[in-house]
This record gives C-alpha cells, structure tokens and sequence, in this order.
C-alpha cells in the first residue's frame, strides 16, 4: 500500500509525551494512514488498540466516561499503550475527553487520533490542550505523492536526482508534463488519482463537493447551505484573487458577518487559504485584502465545472498561479507566503519570507515571453533581499 510523506514525520514523534492529532480535509487518507500506523507498531511489539467511534457502543461507553477507555484497552504494568482512534470529534467532548486522560494517564498511554474540522473549529480544542497535543496536518497528495500512487517510482526518483542538481535535464520530460497536467485539472485526491477513467474522476470530485464538504457544513453549523456553496464556487472561480468580503456581500445578499464566518469554516476544514500582502508597514499588511486560493484544483475545478488541458483553459493564469502557491506551501509555512502589491498597480504574485526581511519573490506567468524583469524595476529597488524568480508552465522549477 502507498504511503504518504507525512507518515515517517508521524512516527517519529510517538516516541514524545504529547498526544498526536491529525487534522485535514475529508477524504484525503488520514483514517488509512492511522491504520497504517497501527500496523507497524504492532509489528513492533507495541500495545495497540484501534477504535472506531462509528462504533455506538464504543462511543457510548466513553461518553459516559472518559476512563472506560480502559474497559476496552487494558493499562499495562510498566509500559505504555497506544491508542488510535478514527473520528475523535465523534465523542459528545473530545476536548474534555483528551484532557483528563493526558492530566491523568499520559505516563501509561499513548493517543493518536483523526478529527475532522468540527474538532478543530472548536475554540477549546487549543486552549485546553496546549502543551498535551501535537497537531499534524496533512493535505491532498502532492504532485511527488501523485506520482507514487500511480505507480511512477521512477519519475519520482527522477524528481529526486533534478532536485539535488545531480540532474539539469530529464529525458521524460514530456511524461511529467503530461502527469503535471492531469494533477492540475483532477487534483490530489486519493481515490481521485487512483482512478484512471476521466468521468469516474469527475464523479469522485462530484461526491466530495456534494457529500463531504456537506458534512464540514453540518458539523460546523453553516445554516444556509445554498449561500454557503454558491460563495465557495464564487471563490473558487476568482482563486488568485484579491478577497473583497464587502463585494462578497453584495453579490450573494449576505451579511458581512455571515461572509466571515464562512471565510472561517473554509479555512478551518482546509478548503481554502487567504494570502496576506506583504509590506514593511505591518499595521498596513494587517488592514489590507488577502488573496483567496483553494486548496486542491480538483476542488477548485469541479466547483466551477471546468476540467480542459492547461493550454486550453480560458482561466489558464489562475489555475498555473493557484498550482504555483501549493507547491510554495508545501516547503514553506503559511505565515511565511505572502504577495505584493501597490496602489497604483504594481504587484508580485508571491513573497516568501523565509527570515525577517529576507527570502525570495515568485511572478508566475504562462510563458517565458512575459518573464520580463523591466516591469519589476521598483520591486527590485525596494525589496534587494527578495530576488525574484519567474515560474512559467513548461519551467521545471514548477516541479522541483
């Protein structure tokens, strides 16, 4: 079975006093990966349990007390056991829950647990446990992890050698192409990738957006499920975009506050992902509109029904810049990506702050034609700590 990247991260911090979240979108493998984790610790002579809280009478027993856990899981004389449990947000308290076990057991036990966004929207969820949980948080595959799960090791290894430099040209590089734009239109779903047939591909996206995402809003207690939907589609056809809320609200005849609060489940079930502009003057950066990107393009595509070749697409710029941010993320943390832009127009699509004042800008355009450092001149003499780099489509840079 394949594994994702993430996992190896995982393991090794079960060694660690602290309980192990993982958080993420539905559907993305975490209840696959927890059970993967299972499989290998006890391969390793490790006491493990595994609970599904779809289980009623599971779930009733550690509603009704936390410590029933170990009706199910016997405590162990001089040793710890570990605990897996799928859909922690299940239990009537998760918090409360993993709370008084950690206070009271955690020199004995172990947990390891999955939860969705109605977990982790919960404001007590951080305030009750700091210094008691690790979160991991794991998105769609990327496209390495794309890769993997149809079976290409050997781009993958190839990736690798570009990456170290012990390569500059790849002699499949048609292939990656090729791969690079099915990933863009159909995104890093598992069973999305997994499928090889277009329409059952676009069928699998449907579920998701239809089914899944439903269930964030019924758990996150959206109450207008319409309204909900048709500004995430909206989003979704202006990804790359600057977020005006108050345009939001005119367009969909919604409150600003009800447009915040959707902004907030968007985020917190990791569909989306507002950019803030990036400037020396903080109090500026804090007042000014951030940029609006979804999280997996093959969300992003079949909410607005619009799946072509890259080359093809009308909106082929927002798609290759909403691609390039993904790639940003995955090696950099969210805080750290940011854009540029002034008043009277100028604007640099990303700014990576890898230290204070310092990094690297990213301009994404199509083609290498309108790469042009002229147009940047007063980028360049404001900011001479962040060089920029131009990302095209057909550049490796995308990739490695």
């Amino acid at each position: 079975m394949v594994r994702r990247k993430k996992q190896q991260t995982i393991l090794k911090h079960f060694s660690k006093k602290e309980f192990t979240i993982l958080i993420g979108q539905r559907q993305i493998g975490k209840s696959t990966m927890l059970k993967q984790l299972y499989e290998d610790l006890k391969l390793k002579g490790e006491t493990c349990y595994f609970l599904n809280l779809d289980r009623k009478d599971i779930l009733d027993d550690l509603n009704l007390n936390p410590e029933n856990l170990f009706k199910i899981c016997p405590l162990i004389t001089n040793k710890k056991i570990i605990v897996f449990i799928d859909e922690i947000q299940y239990l009537d308290d998760a918090t409360t829950f993993l709370k008084l076990l950690y206070d009271e057991y955690s020199n004995q036990l172990k947990i390891i647990a999955t939860g969705s966004s109605a977990f982790y929207i919960d404001k007590q969820f951080n305030d009750s446990l700091v210094g008691r949980k690790k979160i991991f948080q794991m998105g769609t595959l990327d496209f390495e992890e794309f890769l993997h799960f149809k079976g290409r090791n050997d781009l993958v290894a190839e990736l690798k050698l570009l990456q170290s430099k012990k390569k500059v040209k790849s002699i499949h590089e048609n292939l990656f192409w090729a791969y690079l734009d099915e990933f863009i239109n159909y995104g890093g779903y598992p069973a999305v990738v997994l499928e090889d047939n277009i329409n059952d591909k676009i069928e699998l996206l449907r579920e998701i957006r239809d089914s899944y995402i439903k269930r964030d809003l019924l758990e996150s207690g959206v109450a207008d499920e319409t309204k909900f939907y048709r500004m995430l589609m909206l989003l979704a056809s202006q990804s790359g975009n600057m977020l005006n809320v108050n345009e939001i609200s005119n367009t969909l005849r919604m409150t600003n506050a009800t447009v915040e609060n959707y902004l907030y489940v968007l985020q917190k079930c990791f569909h989306i992902t507002l950019v803030k502009p990036f400037y020396n003057n903080l109090r500026k950066e804090l007042t000014k509109m951030p940029k609006v990107y979804i999280n997996d393009l093959g969300l992003r595509n079949i909410l607005i029904n619009y799946f072509s070749p890259l080359e093809q697409r009308a909106d082929k710029g927002l798609v290759l810049e909403n691609f390039c941010f993904r790639v940003l993320s995955e090696k950099h943390e969210q805080d750290q990506i940011k854009y540029w832009r002034t008043a009277d127009g100028n604007e640099v699509d990303f700014i990576v702050e890898t230290q204070f004042l310092k990094g690297f800008a990213v301009e994404v355009k199509f083609n290498e034609q309108e790469a042009k450092l002229s147009k940047y001149k007063k980028f360049i003499a404001t900011y001479p700590d962040f060089p920029l780099q131009f990302w095209w489509w057909k550049k490796m840079d995308l990739i490695v």
